[in-house]
């Protein structure tokens, strides 16, 4: 069972906390005054092109100007893997922008205190059940819909009722869902679409163009309800009318307002099972292990980096046995920290050394499998030749 709890305090700054069956399992901020970006759609303007770095500056309107590369401005050639692993350099960027026009693009990457924000010009928006791409043909679905038959019958739904020119990510939340609820999805977020592209149309002939924000994103309880509505989410509880008054209006509009539970109470919402102090641990350097081993998670520019360690722990076998309990447990910590605080990007490991490869292989299982409550999408690479463990995983929510 799920549910979301939504503190706000007297400032309007925002805790969110997703419970699983009594236990904290993601949380996220929202400081009042800290806008998040990611997911926005502006018309914005060329600022400069740099072609030696096959980039440009793009002003949105924002205090800095934001960043794109060439990967983002060409058609997006793999859905799995986007440009990836196109051959970047048979492109020329000033074949496709110019300094001062307009152009459309989607934040996919907040600012930092360093940098600008990242945008791209390959626009996504996301529904109940699906994920609308236009301007590709790419047609997916979501790996954990396991059963071939549910798969090919939402493959075939949705080809059938998706117009020339639009992609689509067929997300979980589909898995039994009635063809109609679908439809009705899909019409819903392509006419969402257009009234940006017409909006972004009619701005861009107005004599003095200047960049101008064309779609706000829903915010981290609206994402959060999107995603897990159709799920197992069962109550949201909160402390604050106006939230309760958003979430209401957003149940009415799906229909779901006698599945889903909602509470407004007075009192700190925090204390239900003990979320306060579970937040406290979440903002720890160092983690212990039930076992007494403990690790480490210290996040840089580039990525995070996590150390594994016996700590206390000495064993009660050989010194192969000790290294793989302390391994096998900090791989499930791993997991749930990684969700918990929503580390994103490329995620490196230092486990105590192994020296038998199928240990290795044991404890890399044992990362996969805790890995697979994650809702968010997270790829293990494997060990390196230094024997650390490489891995990426995206951001849900996060600010970073």
């Amino acid at each position: 069972m799920q549910e979301i709890i939504v503190s706000q305090d007297e400032q309007n700054n925002k805790i969110i906390a997703l419970v699983e069956n009594g236990k904290l399992v993601e949380k996220y901020e929202e400081r009042e005054g800290q806008e998040r970006l990611e997911g926005n759609i502006y018309l914005g303007k060329v600022e400069n092109v740099l072609i030696g770095m096959q980039a440009a500056f793009v002003d949105i309107g924002t205090t800095k100007n934001t960043f794109i590369h060439i990967k983002d401005v060409i058609p997006k050639i793999s859905n799995e893997t986007g440009n990836k692993n196109e051959t970047l350099s048979k492109y020329n960027i000033k074949n496709y922008i110019r300094s001062g026009m307009p152009i459309l693009v989607q934040v996919k990457r907040d600012s930092t205190n360093k940098k600008g924000a990242r945008v791209s010009t390959h626009i996504s928006l996301s529904g109940r059940f699906i994920v609308l791409m236009p301007n590709t043909e790419f047609c997916t679905i979501s790996k954990k819909i396991e059963k071939e038959e549910e798969r090919k019958r939402l493959l075939e739904l949705v080809k059938e009722n998706l117009p020339k020119g639009y992609g689509i990510i067929i997300r979980t939340s589909a898995e039994g869902k009635q063809e109609e609820l679908i439809k009705q999805d899909i019409v819903r977020v392509i006419k969402q679409y257009e009234e940006i592209l017409k909006k972004a149309q009619e701005h861009e002939k107005s004599e003095k163009f200047e960049p101008k924000l064309l779609y706000r994103n829903e915010g981290i309880v609206g994402k959060l309800l999107t995603d897990l509505v159709d799920q197992s989410l069962m109550r949201i509880i909160t402390n604050h009318a106006q939230i309760e008054n958003y979430v209401k209006q957003f149940l009415i509009e799906t229909g779901l307002e006698k599945k889903v539970k909602l509470e407004l109470k007075q009192e700190n919402v925090l204390q239900i099972y003990e979320i306060g102090k579970e937040l406290e641990k979440a903002s720890n350097r160092k983690i212990w292990l039930k076992c007494g081993g403990f690790i480490t998670i210290d996040k840089t520019e580039a990525l995070t980096a996590i150390d594994v360690n016996s700590g206390k722990y000495v064993g009660t076998k050989d010194l192969e046995q000790t290294v793989y309990t302390v391994n096998k447990e900090a791989s499930i910590e791993i997991a749930k920290q990684l969700r918990l605080r929503d580390i994103g990007g490329i995620i490196i490991i230092d486990y105590i050394d192994m020296e038998k490869q199928e240990t290795k292989q044991k404890v890399l299982e044992t990362l996969e499998e805790a890995l697979k409550r994650d809702r968010s999408k997270t790829q293990v690479i494997g060990f390196t030749p230094l024997d650390l463990l490489e891995m990426t995983r995206k951001h849900m929510c996060s600010n970073d």
